[in-house]
């Protein structure tokens, strides 16, 4: 091992004891989690990725870059994520050759997966926040609901009144279905009555009809005037006339 190597090693190892791993004396692994967690976000939805960064030194080093390579260790990236990551990386060791540059290329590791994280993590704050919204209206929709107008309203008591017809229509059916012949006359037949109130109603417009036939100038006989209880022998005595011949 170089004492480039060997000096920054021993950097590393003070800077991340728990997290650098060396794996021989040219290459070593650290795993590399976001910085701070952003207004609004969970502990877990801010920690949901972690990396472990693999460097691996040539006998060139630091005068060329190191070989880097990138692994999910918690959580998931894609292609295109990681391929960002990765040449982020090389921009920086190429500012950086000639120094040692493996705490360099950490730190900015580990700000532009805090970027790739703060990134998710609005999104999904934004989707709740817009599933939260819109159940919201749901339910004020819900409570609120149609406002009615008479068009509507009579719309409405049209469909009604035709839903409740066909259903009776079906329960009359389905009753005479296990009725006999004779059953089913009887059974028509008592459908056909009147109601107490179709009755009633009736009577009152026979009532009218009845006004509406007496002719103008007929007088109405008010029977209470007479006395029934006076004896009529009066008128009779006054018709009888006796003989003095006797």
């Amino acid at each position: 091992m170089s004492s480039v190597l060997q000096e920054e090693f021993e950097v590393l190892e003070s800077i991340y004891p728990s997290e650098l791993s060396i794996i021989s004396d040219r290459q070593i692994q650290i795993d590399v989690e976001p910085d701070d967690i952003i207004d609004g976000a969970e502990p877990l939805m801010w920690k949901e990725v972690k990396l472990k960064l693999s460097v691996s030194y040539g006998d060139d080093y630091p005068d060329a870059l190191p070989e880097l390579e990138l692994e999910a260790v918690d959580g998931e990236i894609d292609g295109s994520e990681s391929d960002t990551l990765l040449q982020g990386l090389v921009d920086v060791g190429e500012e950086n050759k000639g120094m040692a540059m493996t705490f360099t290329l950490v730190s900015h590791l580990r700000e532009q997966l805090s970027s790739l994280v703060e990134k998710r993590v609005r999104i999904r704050i934004a989707e709740e926040h817009e599933k939260e919204r819109l159940a919201i209206e749901a339910e004020e929709a819900r409570t609120r609901g149609t406002p009615v107008t008479i068009e509507s309203f009579k719309t409405w008591k049209a469909k009604f009144d035709n839903e409740m017809a066909k259903k009776k229509l079906r329960n009359e059916e389905e009753k005479l279905r296990v009725l006999t012949p004779r059953e089913r006359e009887e059974f028509k037949r008592i459908g056909t009555r009147l109601t107490g109130r179709q009755l009633f109603e009736r009577n009152k417009n026979l009532e009218h009809e009845d006004d509406s036939l007496m002719e103008d100038g007929t007088v109405s006989v008010d029977v209470s005037q007479y006395d029934r209880t006076q004896p009529e022998t009066d008128d009779v005595e006054d018709h009888i006339h006796f003989s003095d011949s006797d």
